[in-house]
């Protein structure tokens, strides 16, 4: 079963955010995941959502516990105007 995770979060730094997005990418990282979108918030001028989609739960739990994984968020949180909101979704159903 897949799993997403959304990342709720809110920055004054959105370039920042996103230089260090790519810069998480092209190190390799991360290699868990099957697809992610990075998106604005229209009502709110500085929330952002991130969604992550992985193969399973298991994946998203090992990816979270690597050194990279780890590094990213702490530096991504200094990003943040506070801590980020996470929710962790079971994918039911998928529609094309």
């Amino acid at each position: 079963m897949s799993f997403i995770q959304i990342i709720e979060y809110e920055t004054e730094r959105p370039d920042e955010v996103m230089a260090l997005d790519r810069e998480f990418e092209d190190a390799g990282m991360p290699t868990r995941i099957s697809h992610m979108h990075l998106t604005k918030d229209r009502e709110n001028p500085n929330g952002y959502v991130t969604i992550v989609e992985f193969p399973s739960y298991e994946e998203a739990m090992a990816n979270s516990k690597t050194p990279e994984t780890q590094q990213f968020a702490a530096r991504m949180t200094e990003l943040c105007t506070g801590p980020p909101r996470f929710v962790n979704l079971d994918v039911l159903r998928e529609l094309p």
